[in-house]
């Protein structure tokens, strides 16, 4: 069987360039010399280009000269046959067509060889891949061969980036909230971020215990159920303990009592009738164990063709596998690849990240920049940093122990203030957000039952820079 190709279209297009070098611009922006089906039509593609991005006529006679001096005029069939080409071409109207003809029969050739990949890998028998790892690498080649597919100009006019950036602003004025992409839920949260915009990388870390999961549990509902399909790898818990932690919320029954079977009648009642709400949220859970950064792109991509998705949540970057000699370099790679991903979705991506114990060390324990452990990257790369903290914590952790000297009336009133400090933060969360590079930081005060994995809006209890 032949491979796909036609010699007459990549003879017309060089001809067309040849006669009027205009006709280079119809097909410059994806039209490369490994298309062409004729080596020795990519070498003379190769060098018209170079010609005319120095600035040069991409003539017979000069082309000529530079491929003798490269040693390909022989190879190519000489000068004899450029003028052949050349002398050939009736228009150049119909170069932009040749070149998507010859790009098309291009990708069909790498389909094919991508099929014969396919078959030789899974017949080997001593291969040390499983199947799905298989699957996984040749969907990866296969989806990258569909990105490169639009043989179109990926550039746009500054008119068409300035009426996509008023349509933006318009749709954020109608909102009310001045809010670009999804809604968090949070109102507070909203005003200061502006919301989870497409392509952004929103990075919230917090030390254990804090309440990422929950939070990430609570905002992910919260736009499954009003706004679009969610997509969430879940690194470290599996897909039922997200499924306990959101049907706690919704049937207002404590995380730990559904893990644990512990209920009466009625909130058994209440969960079984929670259940169908639960189940009709548009989320899709992916929690297999140890993904690799590769893995989590692919399966990304498959979740917003077959799904929809239309935010990816992360949950955690420290549990993602990438190969490098150092950590910190794994951890570039991952936080590189995380914005990279987000841009070619089109999607927020919320990645959720612990913070290193030099946190526990500090008197003051509200997490800052430098705590994102072992990767600075991420600092860079995210488009907004943001930290969850809960005072209440680090309190219930601090109760006063009495002095040797110190009187029975005087500890009793340090201890009656702790207690009472303590209940009043008990239900109080702060997300800092210290980074954002396309508006506010500062500091969003919430209200957070962890019990049931919820939060809700404090009014008027924040506080930000403009």
């Amino acid at each position: 069987m032949s491979v796909p190709h036609n010699f007459e279209a990549e003879q017309s297009l060089l001809g067309a360039i040849l006669v009027n070098n205009k006709a280079f611009d119809k097909v410059s922006e994806f039209l490369k010399p490994e298309h062409f089906a004729d080596p020795a039509h990519g070498i003379i593609y190769q060098t018209i280009s170079s010609l005319i991005s120095r600035g040069q006529q991409a003539s017979v006679v000069i082309l000529s000269h530079y491929l003798e001096k490269e040693h390909f005029l022989v190879e190519i069939g000489g000068t004899e046959y450029l003028a052949q080409l050349a002398g050939s071409v009736v228009s150049i109207i119909n170069a932009g067509d040749y070149g998507r003809l010859i790009f098309d029969l291009h990708l069909r050739r790498e389909l094919i060889a991508l099929g014969t990949d396919v078959v030789n890998t899974s017949s080997e028998p001593n291969t040390e891949l499983t199947a799905c790892e298989i699957a996984h690498s040749f969907e990866s080649q296969l989806f990258s061969l569909t990105e490169t597919s639009d043989s179109r100009s990926k550039s746009r006019s500054f008119s068409d980036v300035v009426s996509s950036m008023m349509s933006e602003s318009e749709r954020a004025r109608e909102n009310g909230a001045g809010i670009i992409g999804l809604s968090t839920g949070l109102r507070e949260l909203d005003g200061v971020m502006g919301g989870l915009a497409p392509g952004n990388l929103i990075v919230l870390g917090g030390r254990p215990a804090m309440g990422k999961s929950a939070l990430l549990c609570s905002m992910g509902r919260y736009i499954a159920e009003t706004q679009c399909p969610v997509g969430i790898f879940s690194l470290e818990m599996r897909g039922e303990e997200i499924a306990q932690r959101m049907t706690a919320d919704i049937a207002s029954i404590p995380y730990a009592a559904i893990r644990n079977g512990r209920m009466d009648a009625f909130d058994w009642d209440k969960l079984q009738k929670a259940r169908k709400s639960a189940s009709e949220c548009r989320l899709h859970v992916d929690d297999y164990p140890g993904a690799t950064m590769d893995q989590i792109r692919v399966r990304a991509r498959r979740m917003v063709r077959r799904n929809g998705i239309g935010i990816v949540i992360i949950d955690h970057v420290h549990l993602i596998q990438q190969k490098a000699e150092r950590r910190l370099d794994e951890l570039t790679k991952i936080s590189r690849s995380l914005k990279e991903m987000a841009r070619e979705l089109d999607v927020p991506v919320l990645a959720l990240c612990q913070l290193s114990r030099s946190v526990e060390s500090r008197d003051d324990k509200r997490p800052v920049m430098s705590d994102l452990r072992e990767s600075g990257s991420l600092e860079q790369d995210a488009d907004i940093v943001s930290f969850i903290y809960r005072h209440h914590y680090y309190l219930e952790r601090d109760e006063p122990v009495r002095g040797e000297r110190e009187t029975v009336d005087k500890f009793t009133e340090r201890l009656a203030d702790w207690s009472a400090q303590c209940q009043s933060e008990k239900h109080k969360a702060q997300v800092l957000i210290q980074k954002n590079r396309h508006g506010q930081t500062g500091v969003v005060n919430l209200s957070c039952r962890l019990a049931f994995s919820r939060f809700t809006n404090m009014a008027g209890a924040s506080s930000y820079d403009h």
